[in-house]
């Protein structure tokens, strides 16, 4: 791995976009580590939360890397849209392990579509936010006009994306885009609780839920059924024998890995 650092904590897993130089801006190289690496780290039977984030204070992601499709044709557009929701954005939608973005300064561009993909964010308070594509004449390519619609509203995510703006961190939280705002310091402190909180209960409920939650924004799909027959999965899991047995026996469950 040349463009990402991945640090391991127990039950979670740290992964770092480190090109600092370059703001932490995605590459066609770095989307394809941050598949291999988000792949490894859920394919990990020990690794139960997953948090992202930039290196340096200065940016998460700055936004994709531009010298590399500024000459492409409207075939190779589609293609490098296409490409890179399959292996990154929606494979991080749809991880079973929850992920959670640490945003530490710019999320610009593919940066703030990365961030959205994640299952939550919180920010650092000098994160600045947007998706300022239409000053280069394309629109958001990675899943930001749906995303960003769904999280912030469509009124929002219209004026955000035509004006081209960032928002800050505090307005991002009034947004409903990110759920803490703490000093850039804090910041993996909070992410790290916050995992850590998640580690403790059951991985294979936790996927069930994001699989049902994602499910309420797939066109076709009915999220109730899928919330249902996943319901019920879970009476046929281990977890559940051991939640509801160590519920009611008055202790802590101790849930085993993925």
């Amino acid at each position: 791995m040349e463009n990402i650092l991945i640090e391991k904590q127990d039950a979670i897993a740290i992964v770092t976009i480190n090109r600092p130089t370059k703001l932490n801006a995605l590459n066609k190289a770095t989307i394809q580590e941050l598949h291999d690496g988000f792949k490894s780290l859920n394919e990990d039977k020990s690794i139960k939360a997953i948090i992202v984030t930039g290196s340096g204070e200065k940016a998460f992601v700055a936004g994709a890397d531009i010298s590399e499709f500024a000459n492409f044709s409207v075939e190779e557009g589609g293609k490098l849209a296409a490409e890179g929701q399959r292996l990154l954005f929606d494979f991080v939608q749809n991880l079973s392990t929850p992920v959670i973005a640490a945003v530490n300064g710019f999320a610009l561009g593919g940066g703030l579509e990365l961030a959205m993909s994640c299952h939550f964010r919180v920010a650092s308070d000098n994160a600045k936010m947007g998706l300022p594509e239409v000053t280069l004449g394309v629109i958001p390519g990675y899943g930001g006009t749906q995303r960003l619609s769904q999280l912030v509203g469509k009124g929002r995510a219209m004026e955000m994306i035509m004006t081209a703006g960032m928002i800050d961190a505090e307005t991002a939280k009034n947004y409903g885009l990110v759920n803490h705002v703490v000093p850039q310091a804090e910041l993996l402190e909070l992410a790290t609780g916050i995992a850590t909180k998640i580690t403790k209960n059951s991985s294979v409920a936790i996927a069930k839920a994001i699989e049902a939650i994602n499910a309420n924004f797939e066109d076709g799909t009915n999220g109730y059924e899928v919330e249902i027959k996943n319901f019920g999965l879970s009476f046929g899991t281990e977890d559940f024998k051991e939640g509801t047995t160590a519920f009611l026996e008055k202790r802590k469950a101790e849930f085993p890995g993925k």
